[in-house]
């Protein structure tokens, strides 16, 4: 069969050097992965798990949980989640893409606004793409471009927006933000799959640690991030739960987690609010990083993800395999996937890495 036609998009991202490869991730130093805990890196998840005293887990839930996929474990985990997050019920999706693509998708009705943060992930303007409602974006973080948008909104209002956003490193002003939302009765969401683990006393996200959790209309949690495993929850009420399971495309006509994944769930939420010296450790590098002077521009950002502006493909990707070569696992994100001129080196920090890894970062990057 002939694909050539596939061929003018595929040239036109050679010729803007922003061709996509998989790369294999080595021996180098882990300066790009999301698993800022460590979970992953120390198999934690797994050592628990393969104790004498665990059962054997199914790893195939034989349909969707409508239908044979529903059993015990995953709703005894959900009710564990609901509770950990402070919520009244939670429903666990594949992902976080299926939770965010879902909800936005369906609970939005024809005559509704969404209004969302420019930023948001990729995973939450899908799902507002594939909705009926009407929908328009506010300037990052931009408190008097929302309240404007709020005042022109029709039907429900829906505000949508990230805790801690994955290519910016920076936190939504929540509080401002739930305050805008009661004063003109719209619906809060909030996407917390980079504060997970990482922001709070227990890493149970922004919200919580802001004391927000009932001015939230749903907030989303994934676990493929700082909690080391794979999938989501959606948290919210009773009813909303209930709503999800009866017009959810994305859960509905998907075959449920397998028990294996749900009890690696289970096993990361008995571990990560524990992990305190993690978390510290982890601050000590933020902090180091943000305190380092370099000729790039380098964003404000509490969090583990620390951002690097080179602007242009070429002139980031010559930073990035420099790193590379260096034997330092860096990535650059590229024009499209970024603004053009504000191409960028996303530099993860995780409570594996230690102080002299990231001076040499900084030291390659002075």
């Amino acid at each position: 069969m002939n694909d050539n036609f596939l061929l003018k998009k595929l040239n036109e991202r050679q010729e803007q050097n922003a061709f996509r490869r998989l790369l294999l991730p080595g021996s180098k130093t882990d300066f790009c992965s999301n698993d800022y805990l460590g979970i992953v890196h120390n198999q934690l998840i797994e050592k628990q798990l393969s104790g004498s005293d665990h059962p054997v887990y199914k790893h195939g839930s034989t349909g969707s949980r409508l239908l044979a996929g529903n059993y015990a474990l995953v709703e005894e985990t959900e009710k564990m989640l609901a509770n950990f997050h402070d919520a009244e019920a939670g429903l666990i999706f594949n992902s976080g893409y299926d939770a965010n693509l879902g909800l936005l998708s369906c609970v939005p009705q024809r005559g509704d606004t969404i209004i969302y943060d420019y930023l948001s992930h990729a995973s939450l303007r899908d799902g507002i793409r594939l909705s009926f409602a009407q929908s328009f974006s506010f300037k990052h973080n931009d408190l008097a471009d929302l309240e404007k948008r709020l005042q022109a909104a029709t039907g429900t209002r829906f505000v949508v927006t990230e805790s801690v956003f994955s290519m910016d490193g920076d936190m939504a002003p929540l509080t401002a933000i739930s305050d805008l939302c009661r004063q003109y009765g719209a619906h809060l969401i909030v996407d917390e799959a980079h504060a997970t683990g990482v922001v709070g006393a227990k890493g149970e996200g922004l919200v919580q640690q802001l004391n927000l959790q009932t001015a939230c209309f749903a907030r989303v949690h994934t676990f493929g991030k700082a909690v080391g495993c794979h999938g989501a929850i959606v948290l919210g009420s009773e009813q909303l739960r209930n709503y999800l399971v009866n017009f959810c495309r994305s859960f509905i006509y998907s075959t449920a987690l397998p028990e294996a994944s749900v009890a690696a769930i289970r096993c990361a939420y008995e571990l990560f609010p524990y992990m305190n010296a993690e978390r510290a450790h982890l601050q000590q590098l933020i902090n180091a990083f943000q305190q380092a002077n370099m000729p790039w521009e380098k964003l404000v950002s509490h969090t583990p993800i620390q951002i690097v502006i080179i602007p242009g493909n070429d002139a980031v990707k010559k930073v990035a395999g420099a790193l590379q070569n260096a034997s330092l696992d860096v990535r650059a994100i590229l024009y499209p996937t970024v603004p053009s001129n504000k191409e960028r080196l996303r530099i993860v920090l995780h409570a594996f890495n230690t102080l002299p890894q990231v001076e040499e970062v900084i030291k390659l990057l002075s």
